[in-house]
């Protein structure tokens, strides 16, 4: 027999070890005694049909040096991991033998208790937890290898079945309970070789989960695959209800092995029999070994096909950049174009806004001045009304004098009258008197005389109260005339004031209105500066993506390149690179669109001129005459003037971010070439 050399005591892991573990526990300090004596009888007594294929592979693992230039650290660490995979491997060979031999022994399908079968799926386990790279999450660091096996159901869509069925069982709760039953069920498949040679062929989707010097990473894992294949020839029927596979602890029986190697040596003269029970075993692997050659011969076929489309592909793709590149250049050189024309718009319009400025300036000097002058005429005016204001109280104050002397004049008169009837009446008393006394004329003539001249007298008194009543007469009417006269100068006075006053607040309102036209005028023209300085950022933001394209595009050449060196990963970077031309011609297509839409706008101004407010005295359109009600209104898209009625239409243009004003004409011009735009 051909026997590969075992390694030494030294080379073996410890149960923790094999566990995956970080400390080995207490109870497993006893396992380190019966190692070395089963590994050297194990050795002594491997069969033919394992021992040379497992030589080679083993010694190819065995046979790497460390480099001269690695620290002993390293090399001591990369020693320990080669012997802890030859370790595992040849505990595997020996699991898979025991099993095989103990099921055609028996002759049945075996069920989950039989104890090789539990032993092989711990030595199974720990293979696959070799090198197992720890994953940290919110709850703590993982290390399972459920991990990679969820890979094989991307891989190969038969094992979907498995996979879902995993998912289905309410009493798994980890990921190791899961993992275990997964190898039942494909074991019970006859597919778990395939499935673990469908991983291996993909080893750079296991490096996410498996370090580089990994038992699944090295050849050692090819090895363990094509034993694998042997387990064909056994029926499993395992029962996944009903087991706690989330806490079973994976501990290697020992003394299993040991009773082979003793039952070995009491067995040699059987070899035939053991020949005749592998026959199975060889047939089956011819059989695998003659369907994966020619899966590889039609995987070759198809790569060859794959590279020559690939190569057309990466014509074609080369031919795309350069047009590109060419249509680049041309987007550059127009780009520069409009920007030395949207830069001498920017200038020509820098100076007419500071024309309109000096303008308005000299216009609101102008103004100033004349509010100065109205204001000072107020002041005056007021001046005057408060002094006609005097003029009136002190007037007013007369005619209450006045008033209150006729009042005095016409008590004196009441008591004249009252006097004179006195007076009659004793007249009319001394008539009686006259002819009583008569008759005594002869008795009386001294006492007459005196009487005529005591009525004598008394006329006198009356003549003259009957002249100063008339001349209080004609003082009342003189003073009527007087205070007729002051009321027809107030009322004059009243009246020009109040014309004086509705004429200045004419001139303030008309002030106001000049103020506030001029107000939103200045306005109009901070909006039109906010929207150039707008378009001559988005004209920047454009070139700066331009360049970053260019950048993109030397990125790409830089791909294409390394494209070249590396044919086993074409398919993926050409559709990388086609969904990048996609984008590119989705920009290109965008910043065409752009272009037009600044040609249009380039088109409209170089047809049409600013008219200024001083050109036009009459509107364009209803060519009617602009005054202080009718003001003047420009349109954004001609840029002559009209009036409110004729330019009340609103529409958004590209030079203009919010829609401005537009007359008449524009309007329907612009709604015609919008809906032949959408058709």
């Amino acid at each position: 027999e051909d026997d590969f050399e075992i390694i030494d005591k030294k080379q073996l892991p410890d149960a923790a070890e094999l566990r995956g573990e970080e400390k080995a526990k207490p109870e497993e300090a006893r396992w380190s005694a019966p190692i070395l004596s089963l590994a050297r009888k194990a050795s002594e007594n491997l069969s033919l049909s394992y021992g040379s294929a497992l030589k080679s592979a083993s010694l190819v693992g065995l046979v790497s040096k460390p480099g001269s230039g690695d620290s002993p650290a390293k090399t001591s660490a990369r020693c320990h991991t080669m012997e802890e995979r030859a370790n595992l491997m040849n505990m595997m060979k020996l699991s898979i033998k025991i099993l095989i031999q103990s099921a055609l022994s028996l002759g049945r399908t075996l069920d989950s208790d039989f104890p090789p079968l539990q032993q092989f799926f711990v030595v199974l386990e720990h293979c696959l937890k070799h090198g197992l790279k720890v994953k940290k999450t919110f709850i703590g660091q993982n290390k399972s290898f459920f991990g990679p096996l969820e890979l094989v159901e991307k891989l190969c869509p038969e094992a979907s079945d498995i996979a879902t069925s995993v998912k289905n069982l309410p009493e798994l709760k980890t990921a190791v309970g899961r993992g275990r039953a997964w190898l039942y069920l494909a074991l019970m498949q006859k597919k778990l070789a395939d499935y673990l040679k469908v991983l291996l062929d993909h080893k750079h989707l296991l490096s996410e989960f498996y370090e580089p010097d990994a038992l699944m990473m090295e050849e050692e894992g090819a090895v363990i695959v094509g034993l694998l294949v042997g387990l064909n020839v056994i029926d499993a029927n395992l029962c996944l209800k009903g087991e706690d596979l989330d806490s079973q602890v994976g501990v290697i029986d020992f003394s299993l092995y040991l009773k082979e190697t003793q039952d070995s040596d009491g067995k040699q003269d059987g070899g035939i029999t053991a020949v005749l029970d592998q026959k199975h075993y060889v047939e089956e692997l011819n059989r695998h070994l003659s369907c994966t050659v020619a899966d590889l011969q039609n995987k070759i076929d198809c790569l060859e096909k794959t590279n020559s489309k690939l190569q057309e592909e990466l014509a074609a793709a080369t031919d795309r950049i350069g047009s590109l590149q060419e249509e680049q250049q041309q987007l550059k050189q127009q780009n520069e174009l409009i920007r030395e024309r949207s830069e001498k718009s920017v200038e020509v319009t820098k100076e007419d806004t500071k024309v309109e400025l000096d303008t308005y300036k000299q216009s609101r000097q102008g103004l100033d001045e004349m509010y100065s002058d109205v204001w000072k005429q107020l002041k005056e005016e007021k001046k005057i009304r408060l002094e006609l204001e005097k003029e009136l109280e002190l007037q007013i104050g007369m005619k209450t004098e006045m008033e209150i002397a006729m009042k005095l004049l016409e008590k004196d008169t009441h008591e004249k009258q009252d006097t004179l009837v006195a007076l009659r009446q004793q007249l009319e008393e001394v008539k009686a008197i006259n002819l009583q006394m008569f008759h005594k004329s002869q008795n009386a003539e001294c006492s007459l005389q005196q009487k005529t001249e005591a009525i004598s007298s008394f006329e006198g008194k009356t003549n003259e109260m009957m002249s100063s009543m008339k001349q209080m007469e004609e003082r009342l009417q003189l003073a009527e005339k007087a205070r007729q006269a002051a009321e027809e100068r107030c009322n004059k006075m009243k009246q020009e004031l109040a014309g004086r006053l509705d004429t200045c607040r004419q001139q303030m309102s008309q002030l106001d209105s000049k103020c506030s036209t001029l107000e939103k005028e200045l306005k109009s023209e901070k909006e039109q500066r906010q929207t150039l300085q707008k378009e001559l950022h988005q004209e920047k933001d454009a070139t700066t993506l331009l360049k970053t394209e260019l950048q993109q595009m030397e990125g790409l050449k830089k791909e294409l390149r390394k494209l070249q060196d590396e044919k086993q990963q074409l398919e993926k970077v050409c559709e990388e690179q086609e969904q990048a031309l996609q984008e590119m011609g989705l920009h290109l297509s965008q910043s065409k669109l752009k272009m037009e839409d600044i040609k249009e706008v380039n088109k409209a101004l170089k047809g049409h001129t600013w008219l200024k407010d001083d050109e036009a005295t009459h509107c364009k359109q209803c060519e009617k005459e602009f005054s202080i009600s009718r003001r003047k209104h420009h349109c954004r898209n001609c840029g002559d003037i009209f009036c409110n009625t004729c330019s009340s239409n609103e529409l958004a243009l590209p030079s203009y971010p919010k829609p401005v004003r537009v007359c008449d004409t524009c309007h329907t011009l612009l709604l015609q070439r919008c809906s032949s735009n959408s058709s």
